[in-house]
């Protein structure tokens, strides 16, 4: 997100020097690189071997990363094999909850990235219930109990021992940790933000709407109308 006032200005540019600090001192502080590459893979279909990549970095409780969201579907329905999703999760330090939520779409994302999303668009919906001022007076567990309690009956009750259990589990909190800093390593400091083929769009921190993809994706497409179908990746 982004502000006109001075002091959004401020915790912008606060916010960018941490993550560059931060974005540096990961190779000292991570001695192993994780064990697969950051995102979630939007859908399950099949598509073209050159298809344009468009990677979508968003926080979970933030207003311009729900406002973007149906946007970016419309684009993979209109355009179909020839575009495909990699989001990635920026839990913005000044959301008190992005971090928990983030964290739940970790978890849920070990069993099932199709109920990742599902969980994603949840959040999308319900993300004033997790704003600053509507959990001011929660603790942190009162949070993760709202969040384990809801992603049951969203998600299904064999859910239930799987959130419980992936709170308290280390593991997924590094996962979350890695998200962060690989946003970081990206020069990513603000949701949403967009990139295209690797690279980045302008205006980070504001939604796009349908027309603006279309002006951005129809030129890289141009009048390719044939594919080969042993050219193709399932994802």
């Amino acid at each position: 997100m982004k502000g006109p006032n001075y002091a959004t200005s401020v915790l912008q540019s606060t916010f960018v020097f941490f993550v560059f600090i931060l974005s540096v001192s990961i190779v000292y502080a991570q001695s192993l690189p994780p064990a697969k590459s950051d995102g979630f893979v939007y859908g399950k279909h099949r598509v073209d071997w050159d298809a344009i990549q468009i990677e979508a970095f968003v926080d979970p409780v933030c207003p311009d990363s729900r406002d973007a969201w149906p946007a970016l579907k419309q684009v993979l329905d209109r355009y179909g094999d020839r575009v495909w999703l990699l989001v990635h999760l920026l839990p913005l330090p000044y959301h008190d909850n992005a971090f928990v939520s983030s964290r739940a779409l970790h978890i849920v994302n070990d069993i099932s990235s199709h109920s990742t999303f599902k969980l994603l668009e949840w959040f999308f919906k319900y993300q004033e219930n997790f704003y600053n001022a509507q959990t001011r007076n929660l603790t942190r567990i009162e949070v993760v109990n709202e969040i384990v309690e809801s992603a049951t009956q969203l998600l299904g009750s064999s859910y239930l021992g799987t959130l419980e259990s992936g709170f308290n589990d280390r593991k997924t909190d590094l996962k979350t940790r890695v998200s962060f800093k690989y946003s970081g390593t990206r020069g990513v400091y603000g949701t949403p933000t967009f990139f295209i083929n690797g690279f980045q769009l302008p205006d980070a921190g504001s939604p796009l709407d349908f027309n603006g993809w279309k002006t951005i994706i129809d030129p890289l497409i141009g009048n390719k109308t044939t594919k080969n179908n042993e050219n193709m990746h399932y994802f």
